[in-house]
């Protein structure tokens, strides 16, 4: 493709997301296919000769895109945002056209210093100590997993990155975190060599959030037993409710017993920046690592995973690996983030949250957030008012869990959950909204998560509407 060919197409599609991102709420939130539907629209085997750029980008309208779920749609409320944001739309525009491998320093100087600027500016947006230091991961789980793994080490004195697993005491370390943990640390736990049996699940309060007596409970039973602790994992807004552990007494307790101290608040974290939540944080100072993911709730499009952590030489002496085609001049005087995570190769992600923190500012950044959290509250006060329906947790940012629940007559748990369920399909059926379900303490609930970039009240009030309207049909 030469550029003028390049050029050509490069306006077209262009023009063709502009269009599509002033009319998503045409397309059905949910997408409305049956599994194997559009792979059977797709050719078995590739073709031998080129094909033009207009009959491949047709096909993306005709076959792809029937098939996606459009989470920038702003009436998706399921699962969490994932939003997006032209401004970041347009730093990747530029990350891909650069091309840009960011291994370390000298492959590419600015990626590497925007990248410490932009972390610091994170930092110092969700008020975070000074002596945190950020670095870029894919996800949460990566960071998470990252956390675990430095937990390992400072734990065994970089015994296991030496040796492996061959001394007993190194396998029986053990890792603590709530019932409502995120599925990533039991993850993390197996990736890591911990073994899925030394997680401790620990017992959450009628709020859902960790109850830091069984944590120590636990901690005190293991030692008891022989095990070693080795790190705690609190969560800043759980998957499931936004439930929020008590970070300084998990804190305290991780200090007393010498644990690693990591902090989950992949999508909560974001609320932070809003000095009126700031409080979500108490305690922050105590832990040894933090993460939160800018492309949940923060307008920059995934994948794009802030990870702090308090001694960066704990991270670095865990990952780092110097194979002689790497070694440059400048490395004494330089971050080289290819020792600050897993991979060895590193996409450009500073540049899209440049972008996105230079154009919103960060007032309107706030302005974005504050607005779903007081969604938030609206739609729950709306939820309270009807007898039809009860709130099954705390509102505690942008998330309400909610049920419909006949009250005239006796309904058993089983038939509430069929209930519920049946509501849910049929308004994701519907193809104006998107809502998703947990499980707390054993209850079906329906969540309704608010986080979109583009939502407004009309959206929240919309969706009220459907959700009264459906259950007539219950």
């Amino acid at each position: 493709m030469d550029s003028v060919t390049f050029r050509k197409h490069g306006h077209a599609i262009v023009d063709w997301i502009a269009d599509y991102m002033d009319h998503i709420e045409d397309y059905p939130v949910l997408a409305q296919v049956e599994p194997g539907e559009i792979a059977g629209q797709l050719p078995d085997a590739p073709p031998g000769e080129p094909e033009e750029m207009e009959t491949v980008f047709n096909d993306f309208k005709r076959i792809i895109l029937p098939g996606m779920t459009h989470w920038q749609h702003p009436s998706f409320f399921a699962y969490f945002p994932a939003n997006t944001s032209e401004p970041s739309i347009l730093a990747e525009f530029l990350t891909a056209a650069l091309g840009a491998q960011c291994m370390v320093w000298q492959t590419s100087p600015a990626a590497t210093e925007l990248e410490e600027v932009v972390m610091d500016w994170l930092r110092r947006m969700l008020g975070l100590p000074e002596g945190f230091i950020g670095v870029i991961q894919d996800t949460a789980s990566t960071s998470t997993l990252c956390a675990l793994l430095c937990a390992r080490e400072r734990a065994t004195g970089f015994a296991v990155n030496k040796c492996g697993f061959q001394d007993g005491s190194t396998q029986r370390l053990t890792i603590y975190s709530s019932e409502e943990t995120h599925s990533s640390i039991e993850k993390g736990v197996k990736i890591a060599g911990f073994g899925k049996d030394h997680l401790r699940l620990i017992p959450t309060g009628a709020e859902f959030a960790m109850i830091p007596e069984e944590l120590e409970r636990a901690i005190d039973a293991d030692k008891k037993d022989g095990y070693l602790p080795c790190c705690a994992v609190a969560t800043v807004g759980t998957t499931s409710s936004t439930a929020m552990d008590p970070l300084r007494p998990i804190g305290e307790i991780c200090g007393r017993h010498r644990l690693w101290f990591h902090i989950d608040a992949a999508m909560a974290g974001t609320a932070a920046i809003l000095p009126e939540m700031r409080h979500i944080l108490d305690g922050v100072e105590l832990a040894d690592s933090f993460v939160f993911n800018p492309h949940k709730w923060l307008f920059t499009n995934f994948d794009c995973s802030a990870y702090f952590c308090k001694d960066s030489n704990a991270l670095t002496s865990t990952f780092e690996i110097l194979p002689e085609y790497l070694k440059t001049d400048v490395d004494r005087r330089v971050k080289n983030f290819r020792d600050w995570g897993i991979p060895l190769g590193r996409r450009f992600r500073a540049l899209k949250l440049w972008f996105v923190i230079r154009s919103f500012g960060v007032r309107g950044l706030q302005q974005k957030v504050r607005t779903h959290i007081e969604l938030a509250k609206e739609f729950e006060s709306w939820v309270r008012k009807d007898p039809r329906f009860e709130v099954m947790a705390p509102v505690t940012i942008n998330l309400v869990c909610f049920r419909y629940h006949p009250s005239h007559r006796t309904v058993a748990e089983e038939e509430l959950e069929q209930i519920n369920k049946g509501l849910m399909d049929e308004l994701n059926r519907s193809g104006r909204m998107f809502i998703t379900h947990t499980k707390l303490k054993g209850k079906f609930a329906l969540r309704l998560c608010i986080g979109q970039t583009n939502t407004t009240r009309e959206h929240i009030k919309r969706a009220w509407e459907r959700i009264q309207a459906s259950v007539s049909h219950f």
